[in-house]
């Protein structure tokens, strides 16, 4: 069970003593290291273990009550034989190394993992920064990255403390020449009469005093010589070394890299020492102001703070301070370092973002099945009432109310799956004008007659590549955010134009590129957009209207199309008169010719005879898919799950022509399985699947293969009419 001894063991552990790191309090640097290393791994346990010569022992530890264990059974102790790479046991019970450790088999039951060594400026690996699970897993490519910078940061903080404790030594030297020297010029100091004396001591006094002189240019060598190692490495790290009196409060030394961070001289801190307080953000000062106060001479002083350049740029700086006391135990003298942090933070807030977004991912992609179930049987039932003779004007008008309804909600679920990468892009040649115009009549009737609409498209087709469904969400979300602007009513101008910039014309936006493009721009006479407001407009669930009201998807939706499709928003407001936002697409120069289907009704769509086999979960979604298949004049025969259409395909095999599936089942057999099992018996079967995923992700993820026959929900009649009768119709049977 003991792990091999890496090489030069003698000189890794003397470089593990020199931090002097063993065995000291918990610091919240460390804790935070190791807190976000379990996060971000999603592991129960993390740890910073430093490897001793016979234990293992935890600076930081996250879901582990003990503070230390033998080294003859660390993990750790096998992650320092390699220094350049994460070591990870997916599963210790299946490893040879661990499977009979004591730490397997009883408590803590470690079963996953992984350890990035702590590996120190000379080479050599002083512990690791490790995770832990309770159950066999393993790390993304993506986490095993991420704990090798964590634990890249673990070894910065080790050093930095390292160098802190230098520094500090030091200054102490220092402090303790300069006191001998005050002793000894004291010593000499003496009285004339005094001074008679010595002298009638003769040759061997004169003797001793020359020796303790030559013992004084020696302490003024080493003092000197000590002075320069200081200056050298105060000045070439890139934290701010700091020393002051804490009973005058003033600055004794402040190293250089102090005008880099804070952007001013040094010389004015030692002319002004308050101007560092006046430099931080208003919002952090009185904090640190009474830190400063209160933690400095007792060494809890660990702040992190903004503060504002000269030049307003803000930075974030991590202040720290270490009390220096004298041989009474008095403090005399207060050291510090404050390092520059704010690109860190930068990574911090931008890992932050991709986890709320990977959040907002999940969230979308599991709603997305069931609520597009609903829409379905919305849909389809709409379909049917319209398709009734009976209906008059007025109630078909509702019918077609209840659809539009259906379809803008349709258009809701589709942003959340652009956000959350279940959607794909289904893009071809389209004329933006064209698309534009085919909105009008929906547009009219969602921004109610308040709002008169004012169209102007150019006289010339003007053709993009795009995904109409996505071009139709921009057109649609900055309508509705218009009419939200102009609650009163007022005009929205909606107009398409050719436009051609020059290397000139395209910096004047930050964002514009030369080229030929087809500018989309929406106006209107509303409240306009606040300066303030104006940065945050584009940012996903932010919005200015109220509870209910918004979903803060609009504009983020739009920025997120526009961007896909290789374009950019301009915006331009006022506030009190109005918002033009404009919109710029590629122009295609030539475009393919695309033919306009004939309408087609639920009469004159293709229809048969055949049985069907109808698996679907969702009841109401079932009687809806079985009423329309049954106008149709098809045969049907329906289960709730697999388990279930297991028996009819027993009762009716022989009848039974097409498979129409819900690929996502409960009951342990999803709708590909259920396909092979009745292709394995009857290979001519045809199989139609449904799901409430996009198309483009569900054929990869279940590896359904090219040429299947699917139908994405919510889906209308018509589609599942043609579909059906297209599978039915296919050459040879339908592999799953």
């Amino acid at each position: 069970m003991n792990a091999l001894l890496p090489p030069n063991e003698a000189q890794r552990l003397e470089t593990l003593r020199q931090y002097d790191i063993l065995d000291t309090p918990p610091e919240q640097a460390f804790d935070d290291l190791a807190l976000l290393a379990s996060q971000i791994c999603e592991v129960p346990i993390a740890l910073v273990s430093l490897v001793d010569e016979k234990r293992q022992w935890f600076k930081a530890r996250i879901g582990m009550e003990a503070t230390e264990t033998a080294r003859e059974i660390a993990f750790c102790a096998h992650s320092i034989l390699n220094p350049d790479q994460v070591l990870e046991v997916p599963d210790a019970c299946a490893d040879a190394r661990f499977a009979g450790n004591p730490l397997v088999t009883s408590d803590p039951r470690i079963r996953f993992y992984a350890g990035a060594p702590l590996v120190a400026h000379n080479g050599h690996a002083l512990g690791a920064l490790c995770v832990m699970d309770r159950a066999p897993r393993a790390l993304k490519p993506e986490q095993v990255a991420a704990l090798q910078a964590l634990s890249r940061l673990v070894v910065a903080q080790l050093e930095q403390k390292r160098q802190a404790r230098e520094l500090t030594d030091e200054v102490a030297k220092r402090m303790r020449v300069e006191e001998l020297l005050r002793y000894n010029f004291d010593q000499l100091s003496v009285s004339k009469a005094e001074a008679d004396r010595l002298v009638a001591l003769g040759e061997k006094s004169r003797q001793a005093l020359l020796s303790v002189l030559e013992d004084e240019k020696r302490s003024g060598q080493n003092l000197r010589t000590s002075e320069e190692r200081f200056r050298q490495l105060a000045e070439n790290i890139n934290e701010v070394f700091w020393i002051i009196d804490p009973a005058t409060h003033q600055m004794l030394y402040i190293s250089p890299a102090y005008e880099k961070i804070w952007g001013r001289t040094c010389a004015s801190l030692y002319q002004t020492p308050h101007t560092w307080l006046d430099a931080i953000h208003p919002d952090d000062r009185g904090r640190i102001a009474q830190a400063s106060s209160t933690k400095q001479s007792d060494g809890r002083y660990d702040e992190i703070y903004r503060i504002v350049r000269p030049d307003k740029s803000e930075r974030w700086v991590h202040d720290r301070a270490f009390p220096i006391r004298n041989q009474a135990g008095e403090v005399y003298r207060v050291v510090g370092t404050a390092e520059d942090i704010t690109d860190r933070r930068k990574l911090e807030e931008q890992l932050r973002h991709a986890q709320k977004m990977e959040a907002i991912g999940q969230l979308a992609g599991g709603v997305a099945h069931d609520f597009n179930n609903i829409l379905a049987v919305i849909r389809m039932q709409s379909d049917l009432m319209r398709f009734d003779d009976d209906l008059s004007e007025e109630q078909k008008g509702g019918v077609d109310e209840i659809t539009a309804a259906a379809e803008r909600a349709t258009n809701l679920t589709r942003q959340l799956l652009l956000f959350s990468r279940h959607e794909k892009m289904q893009p071809h040649d389209l004329d933006l004008g064209e698309s534009v115009s085919d909105l009008a009549k929906m547009l009219r009737r969602i921004l109610g007659e308040d709002i008169q609409m004012h169209f102007k498209f150019a006289s010339q087709p003007l053709h993009i590549h795009a995904d109409p469904g996505m071009i139709d969400q921009v057109v649609m979300n900055l309508s509705i955010n218009a009419r939200d602007a102009m609650p009163n009513g007022g005009n929205l101008y909606i107009e398409t134009a050719a436009v051609d910039l020059d290397e000139l014309a395209a910096q004047q936006s930050s964002r514009a590129r030369p080229g030929a493009y087809v500018c989309l721009s929406v106006t209107d006479t509303g409240c306009g957009i606040s300066p303030e407001i104006m940065p945050r407009i584009f940012e996903p669930f932010f919005t200015t209207k109220g509870v209910g009201k918004g979903t803060g998807l609009g504009l983020a939706t739009v920025f997120g199309i526009v961007e896909t499709h290789q374009g950019w928003v301009d915006v331009y407001s006022e506030v009190g008169r109005g918002t033009t936002f404009r919109i710029f697409f590629p122009r295609l120069s030539v475009a393919s010719s695309r033919k306009k289907n004939s309408p087609v009704t639920l009469q004159s769509a293709a229809r048969g005879n055949e049985m069907i086999l109808l698996v679907e979960d969702d009841l109401a979604l079932r009687q809806v898919f079985k009423k329309a298949l049954l106008q149709l004049g098809y045969r049907v025969v329906e289960a709730g799950n697999g388990a279930a259409a297991l028996e009819l395909w027993n009762q009716h095999g022989s009848e039974i022509s097409l498979l129409l599936t819900d690929l996502v089942m409960p009951g342990g057999m999803n709708g590909k399985e259920l396909a092979e099992k009745l292709l394995a018996e009857t290979p001519g079967l045809k199989v139609i699947y449904m799901s409430g995923y996009s198309p483009d992700i569900t054929l990869s993820d279940l590896h359904l293969g090219q040429g299947i026959h699917f139908l994405a929900k919510p889906f209308d009649t018509l589609a599942l009419a043609k579909t059906v009768r297209a599978a039915l119709d296919a050459t040879g049977g339908q592999s799953g």
